[in-house]
């Protein structure tokens, strides 16, 4: 008997609902709406906003401001100190650590026990039943899964309190039950020295019969590398036969696909992208045939917009779901049931149709180029990077990419710094294509490159093997959910990397 085709009996009602987010995505988000505030309406958060009172989605907006971590982080302490009932009801013992602010070196972003439920494992269960959906044929119960998780650390001491990346808290909590079909076993899963738990991972892994893959892609191919360097393996259909899925996120996944279908040989392999960040799940690409995903619309999420092209101005429009247009880059507002209210997450994303809503991640409201009025944003690099590989057969592991303001002879650029997995046959016409790629691209960069008076070609310096391992690891950032800041507008990352790269 199939196993998984009579477990994914049980995802069926799961199924029928997502069917409603075609038709039914408004009405579904201003439910989540009443439902938050409701619930949060004896609050600290909730008396001193008039949560009891509000009728509408306009009363919300007029009366509740909109966040930023820095806004919040005065409660978040408290709340850390063991204070309940602040942003969100009752006491919130978990705090998953990302990357930090202008003030701060880490933000702690609370996740409630309803957040988990009704958010983070909400997003888990859907990506099984979207995948099982479109692979009927599956057998992905048949084995186990190999969840790549980050580690935690206590909470000022306070008791059963714990902050750690988003992926520890999630293993952590997740039901028993669950365990019995995960790998590696939760001591190894929580080590906090990424490259003993590496090691760790492949030896414990590599006799099982592993059919689904979960993490974040750079760090995923350093696992699955380790593996093959174990086993002598040329692929890993070789160690695993019956591996048939990955759901990867936290990265792009656009410049690891060519090292994975290396990596992965079979043609049965499917590649699942979601949206898992710190704050919540957002996203599941629920069609294969579209690289966009669709935005979770029932959940303890409620979202609104801010159009990028206002994004910083005094007072900008802010719209919610309804008000979306397609094809336009918005800065995304989360509310959820973690206690973050009309919160400014940091991503910026492009809806590509409605009905239902579809969306693709275009970067951060922080990562962008915009140094000579070029707007250049992580969706236009990757395309970009894209169109060089392909040119020159290259694969990248990493990069950053930063302005030169003004070099010794009064030239500005850009400044590429790029760690190749597959060297270009020519380093020359890698930077030569992507300057043409990135103009047709971005009509903005095309401008400032118009005859090199403002912008001059851009420059592509070629990083070490293992430089950015080695800088996270200087700071600390092993594994998790810890990324490498793609585009920046100073030269702040890539400096210190420049100075490693000797």
């Amino acid at each position: 008997m199939n196993t998984t085709r009579l477990i994914g009996k049980l995802f069926a009602p799961r199924q029928k609902a997502l069917d409603a987010y075609a038709t039914r995505a408004v009405a579904l988000q201003d439910a989540v709406l009443r439902r938050l505030l409701s619930e949060a309406a004896g609050t600290e958060w909730g008396k001193a906003h008039q949560y009891a009172g509000i009728r509408s989605y306009e009363d919300y907006r007029r009366l509740v401001p909109v966040q930023t971590y820095d806004d919040v982080k005065p409660y978040i302490e408290r709340m850390r100190h063991g204070e309940s009932d602040v942003l969100w009801k009752g006491q919130v013992r978990w705090y998953a650590k990302s990357s930090g602010t202008t003030n701060d070196k880490s933000k702690f972003i609370p996740v409630s026990p309803d957040g988990l439920k009704r958010i983070h494992y909400a997003g888990g269960t859907d990506c099984v039943a979207s995948y099982l959906r479109n692979n009927p044929d599956s057998r992905f119960f048949s084995g186990k899964g190999l969840i790549l998780g980050g580690s935690h650390a206590p909470n000022y001491n306070l008791k059963d309190s714990l902050v750690g990346d988003l992926s520890a808290i999630l293993i952590q909590n997740v039901n028993p039950l669950v365990n019995l079909i995960r790998v590696p076993k939760k001591e190894i899963a929580l080590l906090s020295d990424f490259e003993v738990k590496r090691d760790r991972i492949a030896r414990s892994t590599i006799g099982k019969n592993v059919t689904n893959l979960s993490g974040v892609p750079s760090w995923m191919l350093s696992v699955l590398r380790r593996v093959l360097e174990l086993t002598g393996k040329d692929s890993l259909e070789q160690v695993w036969p019956n591996l048939e899925v990955f759901f990867h996120g936290g990265v792009a996944f656009a410049p690891y696909r060519e090292q994975y279908r290396q990596l992965i040989r079979s043609d049965r392999m499917h590649y699942v992208e979601t949206y898992n960040a710190s704050e919540g799940f957002f996203g599941v690409q629920t069609d294969p045939t579209d690289a966009s995903m669709t935005l979770m619309v029932d959940y303890d999420v409620f979202y609104e917009f801010i159009p990028m092209d206002e994004f910083g101005k005094a007072d900008p429009t802010v719209v919610p779901l309804e008000g979306v247009e397609t094809g336009k880059n918005y800065a995304m507002l989360i509310s959820t049931s973690c206690g973050l209210w009309r919160y400014l997450i940091g991503d910026t994303v492009r809806f590509t149709r409605k009905d239902p809503y579809r969306f693709v991640i275009t970067g951060r409201t922080k990562h962008f180029i915009n140094a000579f009025g070029e707007e250049l944003i992580v969706d236009n690099a990757e395309k970009g990077l894209e169109v060089a590989c392909a040119g020159t057969g290259a694969q990248i592991a990493d990069y950053t990419a930063a302005p030169v303001f003004m070099d010794s002879d009064a030239k500005c650029r850009h400044q590429w710094l790029i760690e190749f997995a597959v060297l270009p046959d020519s380093t020359e016409r890698f930077a030569r294509i992507l300057d043409r790629a990135l103009q047709q691209i971005n009509s903005d960069y095309e401008a400032k490159r118009y005859k090199d008076i403002t912008l001059q070609p851009l420059e592509v310096v070629v990083a070490r093997k293992n430089l950015f391992h080695d800088w996270l690891k200087e700071k600390g950032k092993l594994g998790g959910q810890h990324k490498v800041p793609r585009l920046s507008n100073t030269r702040e990352y890539i400096d210190e990397l420049l100075r490693l790269n000797r």
